[in-house]
This record gives structure tokens, C-alpha cells and sequence, in this order.
């Protein structure tokens, strides 16, 4: 099975459920990949169609199997409010070691809430 190094991507996100009423929400993406967890910066102010282009490296062993990306608006006094998730199979880039960024389904409570870009790098270990 697969193991190494899977650097992912964030480019930005389109069409976000904007969670904030009053203002352009601020949103940050949380990475997990097994019980690894990364978190990009927020972008502030930026609402519905945030823009990272950060990147972010994890191991990888063959229990990993998906990288979930959690979306969430940072909310000043209280709780963040979570817009939504992208579920993205790792099963492509362990066989083609690249996915170029593709768009992947943003959901909530199994409905349609955007849509995020991902690109994916998986660099095997030598064994």
C-alpha cells in the first residue's frame, strides 16, 4: 500500500454558503487526513469565494485512505460556524502521483454549499 508524502494544494473555494448575515464571512479550511490536522489562514472578509494558495504537506501510510477538508467562517466572541465539507478519495493520486486542481463538492447535511479547488502531490517513500 501506499506511503510517503501527500502535499495538498488549497487553492480557493466558489459559491460558499455565506454563514454571516450581517458581513462577507471569513473563511479557513481545517485538512484532515487520518488523525493529522492542518489549518489554512482565515481569509478575512473575503466571503463566498475565498483564495488561499497555501500548501500543505502530510505522511501518509495505507490506513489513509481520504483527505476530508473541513470549511469553516472564524466568528469573533463566538462559535465558528462550520459551512460545510469535501471528502476527496486519495485512490487517484497513490496510483497517478499527481491531480492537477480539481473542484470538489462543498456539503452540508448531504446538500450542495459550494465548491472548493485541490490540487494533490503524493511522493512515495523509497523503500
Amino acid at each position: 500500500m501506499a506511503q510517503g508524502m501527500l502535499e495538498v494544494l488549497l487553492v480557493g473555494a466558489k459559491g460558499l454558503e455565506n454563514t454571516d448575515f450581517l458581513c462577507n464571512m471569513d473563511p479557513y479550511a481545517v485538512l484532515v487526513c487520518t488523525s493529522q490536522e492542518q489549518k489554512s489562514s482565515v481569509a478575512s472578509g473575503k466571503g463566498s469565494d475565498p483564495e488561499w494558495n497555501e500548501t500543505f504537506v502530510f505522511t501518509v501510510s495505507e490506513n489513509a485512505t481520504d483527505l476530508i477538508i473541513k470549511l469553516l467562517d472564524s466568528d469573533t466572541g463566538t462559535d465558528d460556524d462550520i459551512v460545510g465539507e469535501a471528502t476527496i478519495p486519495l485512490d487517484a493520486v497513490y496510483s497517478e502521483g499527481n491531480i492537477p486542481p480539481t473542484v470538489y463538492n462543498v456539503v452540508k447535511d448531504e446538500e450542495y454549499r459550494g465548491e472548493i479547488k485541490i490540487g494533490l502531490t503524493f511522493t512515495p517513500e523509497e523503500a
